[in-house]
């Protein structure tokens, strides 16, 4: 398997990830996805296995700690550096999940982390899947305030 950066041809799979990965309300728009790839194409990751794209990971380098609802639709280039960089989604294709791509990717998301001189990775989670987050280094920070698809999210951070 192979991560690297994105590109607008890794879109139509990334769309079909997303949506077999979050239920409509959750899933990133293809307008979301367009505007991720071409305004943070250096944090948007994907994973690969012979050239087909298995799962992904994107998020932009911020200067707060909060993942604001507004970023689910629209991202601003990056930050050359920033305190934070966000997840706003990480999938993994159904039939490659445990397989420890999605811990893979994390590990990747953390090394540019790093090169953006983030102090911490910050992500919005649901319940369910806390566990995978806290395996994967994060602490849970509490509820947060995202109203994003009417659920209940709970703050996962990562000291970098």
């Amino acid at each position: 398997m192979k991560i690297e950066h994105v590109t607008i041809a890794d879109l139509p799979a990334i769309l079909e990830i997303e949506q077999a990965g979050f239920n409509p309300a959750e899933a990133g728009s293809k307008a979301a996805f367009i505007n991720r790839i071409a305004n943070i194409p250096d944090t948007f990751l994907v994973a690969k296995e012979k050239a087909q794209v298995v799962g992904f990971i994107v998020g932009p380098v911020t200067t707060t700690p909060i993942i604001d609802d507004k970023y689910y639709q629209h991202v601003e280039p990056n930050l050359p550096t920033g305190d934070y960089l966000l997840v706003l989604s990480i999938a993994v294709a159904p039939i490659f999940r445990g397989q420890g791509i999605g811990s893979q990717l994390l590990g990747a998301f953390a090394g540019l982390a790093r090169n953006h001189h983030c102090q911490s990775i910050i992500l919005d989670s649901l319940a369910k899947n806390i566990p995978f987050y806290e395996a994967n280094g994060f602490s849970e920070a509490g509820i947060s305030p995202s109203s994003h698809a009417n659920e209940t999210w709970y703050n996962m951070v990562k000291t970098v």
